[in-house]
């Protein structure tokens, strides 16, 4: 393995994210705690708890995950869409660097971003309610799982995009929705019987379900399911971005 190109790219992206520090991090942060300060402290007021939690803690999680997906998925599709843009990238496969090397460093980059905001946010939520986690291990392991699965699919959105436009398209119109309808800011088992079969549809609810289960110990789905879930995406993302670099798709054109 060449662990000298995997450190150069890696170094290369976290330093993208120093330079740009109002836009990489404390534009997310100020945004989440403003959904500190609107939900949790004045609606919060006006609604009862939920499972025995405080509704303001409550949505803690979702907001941390609405977060860690939008930006996993921001950070590695620039990161290689840029390179993609600027030709550049035809350098990096011509260069001495397998194909993994190159995911691995660029998807290794966005989730250490994303992880790295999540943490922030997680402290800054400390301020505005209380806060518990009930189970540490599996909290740490939901947040790397997500961010390397959306960080994953944040790289084929970054290959697939052919226009700046199109980078925005799917977490805007897709992913975003997906987040907000997924049990953010409430509990599945609040809606309707019918809503609530639907909404097992939406593969969000699974990744919120587990994140909020390792806080409070509550959960909309079993946990394991959320995990098995989660591992799914995470091999199906492995496997689209094995066929992109076989085929060479919109790389090799």
């Amino acid at each position: 393995m060449n662990i000298h190109a995997i450190r150069a790219i890696y170094v290369f992206e976290m330093a993208r994210t120093w330079r740009t520090l109002l836009q990489s991090i404390i534009a997310p942060v100020i945004s989440t705690s403003l959904y500190f300060v609107v939900f949790g402290a004045a609606i919060g007021h006006r609604i009862t708890e939920i499972d025995g939690i405080s509704y303001g803690a409550f949505i803690v999680p979702g907001l941390i995950m609405l977060s860690l997906l939008t930006q996993s998925i921001s950070n590695a599709s620039f990161g290689i869409y840029f390179p993609k843009f600027s030709g550049t990238i035809y350098e990096l496969l011509s260069a001495p660097v397998s194909y993994f090397e190159i995911t691995l460093s660029y998807v290794g980059a966005a989730a250490s971003k994303s992880i790295i905001l999540a943490a922030i946010i997680l402290a800054t939520a400390g301020f505005f309610v209380p806060l518990q986690v009930d189970h540490p291990v599996w909290m740490v392991l939901f947040l790397v799982l997500t961010a390397i699965t959306f960080s994953l699919f944040g790289f084929i959105i970054g290959i697939w995009a052919d226009g700046f436009e199109k980078l925005q398209l799917v977490p805007l119109l897709i992913v975003t929705p997906l987040t907000f309808l997924g049990g953010s800011f409430y509990s599945i088992n609040m809606l309707p019987p019918f809503w609530q079969t639907v909404t097992l549809f939406n593969p969000v609810v699974y990744l919120i379900s587990g994140f909020r289960w390792s806080f409070y110990g509550i959960a909309d789905v079993n946990v394991y399911v959320s995990l098995g879930m989660t591992l799914f995406f995470l091999l199906s993302c492995l496997l689209i971005v094995y066929w992109i670099f076989k085929t060479g798709y919109r790389l090799k054109n």
